[in-house]
């Protein structure tokens, strides 16, 4: 049997690992470790286990679709479809026509792929559905990578993501390019593959180390796929002198507590002020430096790796720092972050940058000059969109609840006629467990410009931090207190104020403080967007590539110029920012997304004049 536990609702109460002690385990406070391909002789326990979970976080076999995906059965198709004369009628008839016999084509075997193939089913799709895939592997979990397979606790063959979907899959050869106007998706064997609508689901991968030559020794490797942690588990096992980290994102830290759970020396390096500071901010930041420096990290903020340094053998001996000192280590793993998969669509016609692809709230993609396409979607880590709760501005997020909702409002808006498409307004919500304890964010905190502590205690690390910007809450980290996000995503979806105007149990008495979030470093300028043409029938964008050092590509296949065809129709970019933007600076407007499921949201606005202005905290 195969499970997956939904880390984003889980809230470690853990009545889980009391039906099921040899599947589940506590670990610290919150912290539950599973085993996502248990032993058929722990069904029964495994399933009393899902029944008791009072959030309903275990999924098991085939129900991989979260709330999308079970609040729409699939709809009865008629034995016949009535010819309609009516413009209406026409369309109706077109989308059950494609519903039945349509083709459709999942670039990414991931997570994102296999739960938008889940909820097309679902949804009464009986056409073709396509799974390309560049790795060997059925699409498979990515969390247990860095956790229980990094820790030696289950073979990272045990990673498969329960589901079992009607689809041709062609795995091992990856997708090099999108011919629009043909409908074809190029892959690396010389084929085509047809499509009537297509899902760009192509994820990211992990960035590796610049110097190409010290990125060959033996020793040195990144953590992103499975075989990545097959073979990473394996040598720690070896017993390593010293593992160096460079990194200190959420997959760095993730595999330094690893290592510490094997009692092996880490250290590890980052060029911004503590660890998680890019994603968290600073004041977060220095509550994870103190838990990684208790637990025996070497960590070293606001330096650099300048040289990987090795034998005569090809084997990492050592890494040479910008403060000059030196790190002895014979296994460093790289942890600078992630690129997205966009190569393959250069010269697309796609609106692709250094972010991923460009999509609107219904997960079209935008076309070079910004319109919508309707045959083309986008989901998961390579979707770049605009969220309301965040003036619109557009989020790319490598989240794996980011993952399976925008699937599957993906998937149900491809197989869905215009009129019944659902906007995806999902609050963005994502978990890490490193050191025994569970941090969990629900909203965007680099979005806002103060926090404040609410609730527990910063010294002992269970505590709340709420985020703020402009006198609303716009976030919310929890250090093992996460039974308590529901109720501040419920502010955040609601614009309540900021600070928030409620005395909480154990609120200490404090104010708010500045977020400081690392300036990023811009490292993939891929494309400089430029506009042709003199009258508006004939203006059309550019995307002009550049190489690694910044300087403008020229020759086939180096940039693209669209033709001269009419604009598909759609809202353009920058009808959606004028539509967005306040240009007196007089009615800012603030917006609630309301309802539960995914079907239901939709996004309403008021002045902002109606909020209650921010109030200092309790106790001042």
């Amino acid at each position: 049997m195969k499970l997956v536990v939904d880390l984003t609702r889980c809230q470690g109460y853990g009545q889980c690992a009391y039906f099921a002690p040899g599947v589940f385990r506590m670990r610290g406070n919150e912290v539950l470790m599973d085993n996502p391909e248990p032993d058929d002789d722990q069904r029964d326990r495994v399933l009393r286990a899902a029944a008791a979970c009072p959030v309903q976080a275990i999924r098991i076999d085939g129900t991989v679709g979260g709330d999308a995906a079970a609040a729409a059965p699939a709809p009865a198709l008629a034995t016949a479809v009535p010819a309609q004369r009516t413009p209406s009628g026409i369309i109706a008839t077109a989308v059950e026509a494609f519903r039945r016999n349509g083709r459709i084509v999942i670039v990414g075997a991931s997570l994102a792929g296999l739960t938008a193939a889940t909820v097309m089913r679902r949804d009464g799709f009986t056409g073709s559905i396509t799974i390309i895939g560049e790795e060997q592997y059925q699409p498979y979990d990515r969390p247990p990578l860095s956790k229980q397979v990094f820790e030696g606790l289950i073979p990272a063959s045990n990673t498969d993501l329960p589901g079992d979907v009607n689809a041709r899959w062609l795995l091992g050869v990856p997708a090099t390019g999108l011919d629009l106007p043909a409908k074809q998706v190029l892959l690396g064997d010389g084929s085509a593959v047809e499509f009537d609508r297509l899902l760009i689901a192509t994820g990211t991968r992990a960035r590796p180390w610049p110097n190409m030559t010290e990125a060959a020794l033996d020793g040195v490797f990144v953590l992103r796929t499975r075989d990545d942690a097959a073979v990473l588990s394996q040598r720690l096992a070896s017993r390593p002198r010293r593992v160096l980290v460079i990194g200190a994102g959420f997959t760095g830290s993730e595999v330094a507590s690893a290592c510490r759970d094997r009692d092996i020396d880490v250290t590890v390096v980052d060029r911004g002020p503590a660890p998680l500071a890019g994603a968290l901010g600073e004041f977060i930041g220095n509550v994870a430096a103190g838990l990684q420096r208790e637990h025996g990290v070497d960590l070293r903020c606001g330096v650099t790796v300048t040289a990987l340094e090795g034998d005569d053998r090809g084997r990492l001996r050592r890494a040479r720092l910008s403060d000059s000192s030196v790190v002895d280590a014979d296994l460093a793993v790289v942890a600078l972050g992630a690129i997205r998969n966009t190569e393959w669509l250069r010269g697309s016609g796609l609106a692709v940058g250094k972010w991923g692809v460009a999509c609107d709230a219904g997960c079209r993609a935008f076309d070079v000059n910004g319109a919508t396409t309707d045959n083309i979607f986008v989901a998961g880590d390579v979707a770049r969109f605009p969220h309301p709760l965040y003036d619109y501005q557009f989020l790319a997020l490598e989240h794996w609840g980011n993952a399976v909702t925008q699937a599957e409002i993906a998937g149900h808006n491809m197989v869905g006629g215009p009129g019944t498409r659902w906007p995806h307004l999902a609050t963005p919500v994502f978990w890490s467990s490193q050191f025994g304890t569970s941090i969990k964010s629900v909203g965007v905190p680099t979005y806002a410009d103060q926090l404040m502590i609410v609730q527990g205690s910063v010294p002992e690390r269970r505590f709340i931090a709420a985020f703020g910007r402009s006198g609303r809450i716009t976030a919310a980290v929890a250090f093992d207190q996460a039974m308590w996000l529901e109720f501040y995503q419920h502010l955040i979806e609601t614009a309540q104020p900021f600070p928030p105007a409620f005395t909480a149990f154990g609120q200490p008495a404090g104010r708010p403080v500045p977020v400081t979030v690392p300036a990023q470093e811009i490292r993939d300028l891929q494309a400089t967007v430029m506009v042709t043409g003199h009258d508006p029938g004939e203006r059309r964008a550019e995307l002009l590539y550049h190489d690694e050092l910044g300087r403008p590509r020229h020759g086939p296949g180096q940039h693209f110029r669209p033709d001269s065809r009419p604009r598909q129709p759609g809202q353009s970019l920058s009808a959606l920012r004028r539509a967005t933007q306040d240009p007196g600076g007089q009615a800012r407007r603030r917006h609630l997304c309301r309802q539960h499921l995914p079907r239901d949201r939709r996004v309403a606005a008021r002045p902002a004049g109606r909020l209650r202005s921010p109030q200092p905290a309790r106790g001042e």
